[in-house]
């Protein structure tokens, strides 16, 4: 960490912290079993008191067959114990739970410690309180840009976690540095970064299997919105946001299968921007089968993005004109909503 003004850019990225219901981890998980065999796993934005990411991992250590599992946190949550209520073996009552030091979670087994046939959390809990070498003290605040989490994350294969949506392209370029395999959340709006665009059109990163969740639960200091959001009967805060979505380089079957086009281009069909030469799409279903130019088409078009099909242009998302973003679309004198600009691998003569 390099001063204080990383510490305090740090805490405010807590208030976007967003916890991830376990339901929607193994949704999207269930599409990369084969690539955990004998992998170490790094949730480095997971408290393991609260997060269902390491409540994932845990729970299918075995079945996985992971090498090894890793979690770090930053320091207490703003939803401690809310959604996995381990005993710290520091503070059997949990008194102290919201103020807990950092501290990390190293994982090599998930035995059947209580002898009843399954492993479970409850083995997984009793595997903490009898190994004092599990749970472990952080020395320093548990950042994932502290130097004591990097050197976790270079022994990691995997990463996997919901990190912090305000510094996510931080934390994506910390990830490719260290050229490791991921499957993390972010804002669908993350697509319009240059630093993010860029990776999906090299193809070094793109998106996962699923766009959007129904829900997440939020810190109860979260300020409450007039849409997608309510509160349960238990007073714990929820968000639904429609624009979330996984971003891997860990490869899925989705990423390649064919999209199929019904339609054919007309000049009288399809508009032409005003400040690029490229066709206006503006439904995928729309994309014609026989167009052998660029074509601007609505950013969901991602995921459904086949590498073997299409290639990626440009973009057309923000005001600036650099690199490969060309400002947003203009159609007869219109501004219309932002575009990714494509082009058919199959030339059709």
């Amino acid at each position: 960490m390099a001063g204080n003004s990383n510490l305090h850019a740090a805490n405010r990225a807590k208030k976007d912290e967003f916890y991830t219901q376990l339901s929607d981890i193994a949704n999207e998980l269930k599409h990369y079993r084969p690539h955990f065999a004998g992998k170490t796993v790094f949730c480095n934005c997971d408290d393991p008191y609260e997060s269902n990411f390491f409540k994932y991992f845990a729970l299918n250590f075995n079945s996985l067959g992971l090498k090894k599992l890793i979690c770090t946190c930053y320091n207490g949550s703003p939803v401690a114990g809310s959604q996995l209520c381990l005993t710290d073996p520091e503070d059997p009552q949990g008194k102290q739970q919201k103020t807990r030091v950092p501290h990390k979670i190293v994982i090599t087994q998930v035995p059947d410690v209580n002898g009843d046939g399954a492993t479970d959390l409850t083995d997984v809990e009793l595997l903490l309180k009898n190994n004092s070498n599990i749970l472990t003290t952080l020395n320093g605040n548990g950042d994932f840009r502290s130097a004591e989490c990097i050197e976790l994350l270079k022994e990691a294969d995997i990463v996997v976690t919901n990190p912090p949506f305000s510094l996510f392209r931080e934390y994506v370029a910390q990830l490719v540095e260290y050229k490791k395999q991921f499957l993390i959340i972010g804002n669908q709006n993350a697509i319009t970064y240059k630093e993010i665009f860029r990776l999906i059109k090299d193809n070094i990163m793109w998106l996962g299997s699923t766009l959007s969740f129904c829900a997440f639960k939020v810190p109860q200091d979260y300020e409450e919105k007039a849409v997608r959001f309510w509160i349960d009967e238990t007073g714990q805060k929820w968000r639904s946001m429609g624009n979330i979505c996984w971003f891997t380089n860990l490869d899925h079957k989705k990423r390649h299968e064919e999209l199929d086009m019904f339609k054919h281009y007309s000049p009288d069909d399809y508009s032409r921007y005003d400040n690029f030469d490229a066709i206006e799409v503006s439904r995928i279903e729309n994309i014609p089968m026989d167009y052998n130019g660029v074509m601007g088409v609505p950013i969901t078009f991602l995921g459904k993005y086949n590498p073997d099909q299409f290639d990626i242009i440009g973009a057309m998302t923000t005001t600036k004109i650099e690199g490969y973003n060309y400002g947003y679309p203009y159609v007869n004198g219109q501004k219309i909503y932002a575009r990714i600009l494509i082009r058919k691998k199959t030339i059709i003569i």
